[in-house]
């Protein structure tokens, strides 16, 4: 879910090597949620050890992060803390589309449609508490910076970027980064040139989107660019305002220039919206121009690979020898940040 502006901003494709030797913020929870989604079993069902647990998020921390980190890529990974009140409804429509998943992908199990079950076992799983603290555990025994956000990750990782000279963007697939301030929002962050999808392969390519060229391009504000966010549906409002898209979005928020002035010209639509769909404009407005966020210190430790180990080999059954290989990989990559910091006292 989240926002969907994709039809009228800007973007320019990135080479994962411009960021050799840059810190970025990464949006935990939205980067996870990718894990559970595209690494699957034929059936759809998610990777899991002989104990049933899940273990597809995992598997996406290390060996994607492992092809980051060799690429000389600095990592914090931002979590989410407790959710605005304004989330609600969003968690509810999140609930009644696993809901209905779980009823279609029933169905084609019985029928044996392999195909359904793919696309409806991807929108099953949830994160839960025991997920997210392994995967900071196995984050941080990877060498990379874990930090909490006091709530939304996406808002943490977006002020961290326009705040922290050090930090050079925030990395997510959700356009709301930038409603939230990002100066550099980084998508589709691989080295890979396929994704899997529900419906097969699709070629991605790692792009970057700057907020100022964005407003330029608009002609536009940030705070009409929130405005804009909440007329086409943000996180807060997923449904938005009916028959506004994108474009009419555009059109409205330059026509009218300040929040007041946009939402009185659309009042009947408000006033219309069903008693599920109302919305308080200012209230969503806030959350966007002053998110609950905290200046927070990161700090990137040593790789540890008796915990890496213990974390994927003894209690998840990963394969020894690809653990092995890969860690091999990490070690070279400590050397390396070593060698370049003894480096620096001659």
């Amino acid at each position: 879910m989240g926002l969907n502006i994709s039809e009228i901003i800007p973007r320019r494709e990135l080479d994962v090597s411009e960021l050799k030797g840059k810190i970025i913020c990464v949006d935990a929870f939205n980067t996870l949620y990718q894990f559970l989604t595209s690494i699957r079993q034929p059936d759809g069902t998610p990777l899991m050890d002989s104990k049933k647990r899940v273990t597809s998020h995992l598997s996406g921390i290390f060996y994607r992060n492992t092809n980051l980190l060799a690429e000389g890529i600095k990592m914090v990974y931002v979590f989410d803390g407790i959710p605005p009140e304004q989330k609600i409804r969003t968690f509810r429509k999140r609930k009644e589309i696993r809901d209905l998943a779980e009823e279609k992908y029933k169905s084609a199990k019985d029928d044996e449609d392999l195909d359904s079950m793919k696309r409806y076992g991807s929108q099953l799983l949830r994160l839960n508490d025991e997920m997210i603290e392994e995967s900071k555990e196995l984050l941080e025994a990877m060498g990379i910076a874990v930090v909490q956000a006091p709530s939304e990750g996406e808002a943490e990782a977006a002020y961290l970027a326009k705040i922290k000279k050090e930090v050079y963007a925030s990395v997510s697939q959700d356009y709301d980064s930038i409603l939230f301030g990002a100066p550099k929002l980084i998508r589709n962050l691989t080295l890979a040139r396929r994704r899997k999808t529900v419906s097969g392969y699709v070629e991605i390519k790692p792009e970057m989107i700057e907020l100022d060229k964005v407003l330029n391009h608009l002609e536009i504000n940030l705070d009409q660019l929130i405005c804009l966010g909440i007329l086409v549906g943000t996180d807060y409002n997923p449904k938005g305002i009916p028959r506004i898209g994108q474009k009419k979005a555009l059109q409205i928020v330059k026509q009218n220039k300040s929040p007041a002035l946009i939402f009185e010209s659309i009042k009947e639509k408000m006033d219309a919206l069903s008693d599920e769909d109302k919305l308080d404009w200012k209230e969503i407005f806030e959350l966007f121009h002053k998110p609950n966020v905290k200046n927070e210190k990161f700090k990137f430790g040593k790789i540890d690979e008796k915990k890496i180990k213990k974390i994927l080999v003894e209690k998840h059954e990963f394969s020894l020898e690809r653990i092995e290989k890969q860690l091999e990989k990490l070690k070279e990559i400590q050397e390396e940040q070593k060698q370049k910091d003894l480096g620096k006292w001659f």
